[in-house]
Formats: structure tokens, C-alpha cells, sequence
């Protein structure tokens, strides 16, 4: 349902220094305008499939975009639609198995999104910044106050602690190195296409799918290793078209985030348990906070409420892990 968001990647792919072999677009929409838009634009080594209902929604679609993967391909790269690349993301891609030749998973950078600056001195930084291989980037509330709290992410970005809530890969600086992590963004991603034969993106993870690569790229890193290549830049422009209601998505971000978190650590401690519900009341309060200082009052309501109930849905009904 992201026809324009469609066109402006597969341009930027044009221009890679390095083609695709194969280019798949696993539609999920509802109208033909995808269809269209992609039968007035002609692109090289382009295969397109509508997927019907049944297969519809983030993970359905990865699984049966791997389905399709031609015989001969070695790495299978996914990227959102709302994405743009530098000319060189996939040789960048491509050159980070060659130095890394074990690599399962090997992620892309996304720079439109984090102001850094370069800095000489770790002691140079303030409460609200985050610091990080030389690498400085404001920090903003939410970590501000778990700090105070005692409540910040105890492992680097890209790792999840036992009591989850960790920091993301957006949280690595442009420093053009490639770091080693175990959770990688589906939307800049890429894999071997071998390990498909045993890792499938979990069906728990319906419809728009929130948190289904953190799922995945956790289960993924306990066998082999995975990386993210900060040479290997795009351009990340949130679409909103095909995105669920903020109540949807608040719900989600609580009910998913838990199921990731026990996913990954089935028998946490006590006191990573009470770290995990801690954060989790903590950010209901501050979305519950931006009623009062933001235009969208309706938005911060109801999110807030689906992340309520969410939290509240855990004490009688919790997902049930997919082995």
C-alpha cells in the first residue's frame, strides 16, 4: 500500500554499484496500484507477487518472499519499502561476509534518523547524551530517566539485557566500523540463505509484525554470528501508510516486547522480572506525559491505553513462546 515509498527505493536500487541478481516484491496490498506502478516503471531482474490474504502481513510475506528466492542466490537482503540506499549499500553488504565469511546475518545504517558529533573526551559528556566508540548523540527522556532511575541498558547497543529493554542498533555511531551484535533491523537486513533451511520469522508475529526481527535475529545469533556494517548506508522515511491504530500499536509494543524478552531469557531473575515491568509502567507514563505536550493528544491517549492494557493483559493472558 506504499506504491510512491515503492518507486523511491527501487530508483535508489538502480543506482547500486553493485544489482541485485533478483529483486522480489511480495505485495500485501489491497488495491492495484502497486501493480501498476511497477508495470509503468521497468526494473531489472524484477519478479512480483501478490500474495493473498492467508499470506498476508510482515512475516507471512518474509517467509513466502524466501520461498521465492531463486536456487542460486547466497545472501537474501530485506529492506522496508520506506527506505532509500547510497549507491553502495549492497557492496557494502556483500563486502562484510568476505571479511567476515562465518556472518549468518549482516545489517545495513540507517543516517537520516541520529544526530552524532565526533568527541575527544568521554568525560566531555553531559547526563542527557549518550556516548559510545568515540561517538557522542542525545539521549532523550525516556533514558534520561531510566539513568536516574537505575534502570539504563547494562550491554551495548545491539544486545539485550536479562531484563530486556535494551538499546537498538540505531545506538551504534557512524564510525564506518562493523560491530558484532545479536539483534539486527528487518528492514535493513540481510542473511545467508542457508540458515532458512532452519530459521523461519515466527507466526506469532501477525499482521504488521513489531519486534518479529528482534525475534528472529535473537534466535538466529545463539547459532552463528551477526553484524552491522555502518558503511553500508540508507535513508529510513517513516511511512505511515499500512500502519496499525496507535491503540494497536501500543498493545503491541508491550505483548510483543514481552515475548521477545522471554524468548530470549525463558527464567529471568527476580530482579531482572521487577527491571522489566519497572521500564515497561515507566514508559506508559511518560506516552501517558506527551497528552499534555503534544499536538497529537489523540495519538499519545490512545496508545497509551493500548499499552496499558497490554501490560494488564500479561497478569492472564501471556503469549505463548513458538519454539
Amino acid at each position: 500500500m506504499r506504491p510512491i515509498a515503492l518507486l523511491n527505493l527501487l530508483n535508489s536500487v538502480k543506482l547500486q554499484e553493485l544489482y541485485p541478481n533478483e529483486i522480489l516484491i511480495i505485495d500485501g496490498s489491497t488495491n492495484n496500484e502497486t501493480y501498476e506502478m511497477l508495470n509503468v516503471n521497468n526494473f531489472e531482474n524484477l519478479s512480483y507477487f501478490l500474495v493473498s490474504k492467508d499470506n498476508r502481513g510482515l512475516t507471512k510475506q518474509r517467509n513466502f518472499g524466501i520461498s521465492k528466492v531463486s536456487p542460486s542466490s547466497e545472501i537474501v537482503c530485506f529492506l522496508d519499502d520506506d527506505t532509500i540506499l547510497h549507491k553502495d549499500y549492497f557492496k557494502n553488504i556483500i563486502a562484510t561476509y568476505t571479511v567476515y565469511p562465518d556472518a549468518y546475518g549482516v545489517g545495513g545504517y540507517i543516517t537520516n534518523e541520529t544526530n552524532w558529533q565526533r568527541v575527544e573526551n568521554e568525560n566531555e559528556i553531559r547526563r542527557n547524551e549518550f556516548y559510545f566508540d568515540g561517538y557522542k548523540r542525545a539521549d532523550g527522556s525516556r533514558f534520561e530517566l531510566r539513568k536516574k532511575l537505575g534502570l539504563d541498558a547494562d550491554k551495548p547497543p545491539g544486545f539485550l539485557p536479562e531484563f530486556s529493554h535494551g538499546r537498538s542498533i540505531g545506538f551504534l555511531p557512524p564510525s564506518g566500523k562493523i560491530y558484532q551484535v545479536e539483534q539486527l533491523m528487518g528492514g535493513v537486513s540481510s542473511f545467508k540463505k542457508e540458515i532458512f533451511l532452519e530459521f523461519q520469522f515466527s507466526p506469532y508475529f501477525e499482521g504488521y509484525g513489531l519486534y518479529e526481527d528482534a525475534d528472529f535475529t535473537q534466535r538466529l545469533s545463539k547459532k552463528g554470528k551477526l553484524f552491522v556494517n555502518t558503511n553500508a548506508q540508507l535513508e529510513h522515511y517513516h511511512d505511515e501508510s499500512g500502519r496499525p491504530n496507535k491503540y494497536t500499536y501500543g498493545k503491541m509494543v508491550v505483548r510483543n516486547g514481552w515475548y521477545v524478552w522471554r524468548a530470549k531469557y525463558p527464567n529471568p531473575s527476580l530482579e531482572a522480572t521487577i527491571k522489566w515491568h519497572s521500564i515497561t509502567v515507566l514508559l506508559i507514563i511518560i506516552r501517558f506525559s506527551n497528552f499534555f505536550t503534544t499536538f497529537n493528544k489523540r495519538e499519545a491517549i490512545t496508545e497509551t491505553l493500548g499499552r496499558f492494557v497490554g501490560w494488564l493483559s500479561l497478569g492472564f493472558n501471556k503469549p505463548k513462546i513458538v519454539k
